[in-house]
């Protein structure tokens, strides 16, 4: 009996031992405020305990669910487990009972009572404040990044087209600026060395080079053809003329050019490979054949007078030719960056189509809006929802109105963005009469139209629909073409409407769009306008 009784005993401990303590930090609150709801429990170090993980407790929203503490015990753990709960409409509300499993068993925690209040506003003592308009959004960067882009690339490739030809052109109108043979010859056989030819392996185009500023030379400073010469007969004409010209040539200097010479002609067309010393010895002789012949030319001498001419003269010829070659040079970046256009827009064309060519280089209004930031929001009462490119701003209508009907109303708001003047407009307008009345949504729409005739449609051509929101909320649908005159310029321009009316609880919630007909950018921003139309059900 003592045996079972000591059992009883260590059971009701246990079961103690694991009760759930529950506490408030407060039992009244304003509205939206925090609750702090606590739990704790007591349980050995092995015992396994799961707290809930709900959104709500009764009629309270758990907003944030804190981390357990643990704290230890001697050998037992106290787990506090911490909720925050909020209520946003006043009254008493209960907090229920909450489950906590142990060890698979489940406990639960005391009901509280709590009380959520209101807010006091004194109206009297606090100012009064008109409802602010609709604040403009701020417009984004735009595309004209894209364009400046696109100029910057063209200008861009322009001026390399343009530095490229000029450095080749450089090297031909340099060949102009030397006054003598000797000077320009001299530099030519400086900037072959500079190439490193031979020492990269090139030897064929090193003598190529070297008897070209030779034969230029001899053909320049002596008049004999020797670019079109072979290597015998350039010897036998330079001979001729030496004779001619009583220049005083060594037998020495004749050979040593002929051996050269020779060796060229090895190297070009029977693949010898002189050794290095040998190629560098071909040079110099070259060089120094090229400075006898020069002395040996026998020297005129020009007055000053003839000298100063010869100079202003070459000098106006290279301006000439400068000229030339710079109008060339531009003519040719001109015809590069044309053509490049031309491959370019015709790719283009080819794979996208013309009109999104010209929409993306020139520019597209109805692009841009469909392809900017759009915004959904809420506009009138009863409220229509609607997505839209931009935000719509409250305009006045009360001046479309007759007089004895505003008589009749009790409230109207209207929003818009653009005008029937400009290639896309859209008005939301919602509107309660004082007394409930049978409205006729054939008679409303009768009624918007005459209003768009008021403010210059003309050849108004009308169809009708039923129309359902995705509510389920019914009104009727007019749509058609009209069009417009411009009285400065006296041009139509035809346009395309589309105008939803619903009627609720004696009110009516009007959406109209218009733009021009045949604008594909605009059909795609009016199926999406009118997909997303949401309405206030006021009967619910």
């Amino acid at each position: 009996m003592k045996i079972k009784l000591y059992i009883l005993l260590l059971l009701s401990t246990s079961l103690f031992a694991q009760k759930v303590t529950t506490s408030i930090d407060t039992t009244k609150n304003k509205i939206g405020a925090e609750f702090k709801l606590t739990l704790k429990t007591n349980v050995d170090t092995l015992s396994k305990v799961v707290f809930p993980n709900a959104k709500n407790f009764g009629a309270l929203e758990v907003i944030q669910s804190y981390p357990i503490d643990t704290i230890r015990k001697n050998d037992r753990y106290e787990l506090v487990k911490k909720y925050g709960l909020t209520q946003f409409d006043s009254g008493k509300y209960t907090i229920p009972s909450i489950k906590i499993l142990i060890n698979n068993k489940a406990f639960l925690s005391d009901s509280l009572k709590v009380e959520v209040a209101n807010v006091q506003v004194d109206t009297l003592k606090q100012k009064m404040y008109d409802i602010k308009d609709i604040a403009p959004a701020n417009e984004g960067m735009g595309n004209w990044w894209k364009y400046l882009l696109g100029l910057l690339l063209i200008v861009g490739i322009a001026a390399l087209v343009y530095w490229y030809i000029k450095k080749r052109q450089k090297e031909k109108i340099e060949e102009e600026i030397y006054k003598t043979p000797i000077e320009k010859a001299t530099s030519l056989l400086n900037n072959l060395e500079k190439k490193e030819l031979w020492q990269h392996g090139e030897v064929k185009a090193y003598y190529s080079e070297l008897t070209d500023i030779v034969r230029n030379y001899i053909e320049e400073a002596i008049d004999i053809p020797a670019m079109e010469s072979t290597t015998s007969e350039l010897i036998e004409g330079l001979k001729t003329a030496s004779q001619k010209k009583k220049m005083k040539l060594s037998k020495e200097t004749i050979d040593s050019l002929f051996v050269v010479l020779k060796q060229a002609d090895l190297v070009k067309f029977a693949k010898s490979k002189p050794l290095d010393f040998e190629i560098t010895e071909d040079r110099k002789k070259i060089e120094r054949a090229i400075v006898t012949l020069d002395k040996a030319i026998p020297v005129v001498v020009e007055n000053a007078d003839e000298m100063l001419l010869n100079e202003m003269q070459r000098q106006e010829q290279l301006k000439r030719e400068l000229k030339k070659q710079k109008n060339k040079r531009i003519v040719i970046t001109a015809v590069s960056v044309f053509l490049l256009l031309f491959v370019t827009t015709t790719y283009f064309v080819a794979t996208k189509g013309l009109d999104v060519v010209i929409d993306n280089v020139f520019g597209n209004s109805s692009k841009e809006l469909l392809e900017g930031e759009w915004i959904k929001s809420e506009y009138g009462n009863p409220s229509v929802r609607v997505e839209t490119p931009k935000v719509l701003k409250r305009t006045d209508l009360t001046k479309t109105l007759p007089k004895n009907g505003m008589a009749l109303i009790k409230e109207m708001q209207s929003f818009a963005y653009g005008s029937l003047k400009s290639n896309f407009y859209i008005m939301v307008s919602t509107l309660q009469y004082k007394q409930e009345t049978q409205i006729d949504l054939a008679k409303s729409l009768d009624g918007a139209l005459k209003a768009m005739e008021s403010q210059g449609a003309q050849n108004m051509i009308v169809k009708q629909e039923d129309f359902e929101t995705k509510e389920g909320i019914k009104g009727i649908k007019g749509y058609g073409t009209f069009s417009k005159i411009d009285n400065e310029n006296q041009n139509s321009t035809k346009l395309y409407y589309e105008v939803l009316i619903f009627s609720q609880e004696g009110g009516l919630q009007q959406i109209m769009i218009v733009h021009e007909e045949g604008d594909k950018y605009a059909n795609e921003i009016s199926d999406r306008i009118l997909a997303s139309v949401e309405l206030q059900n006021t009967k619910q």
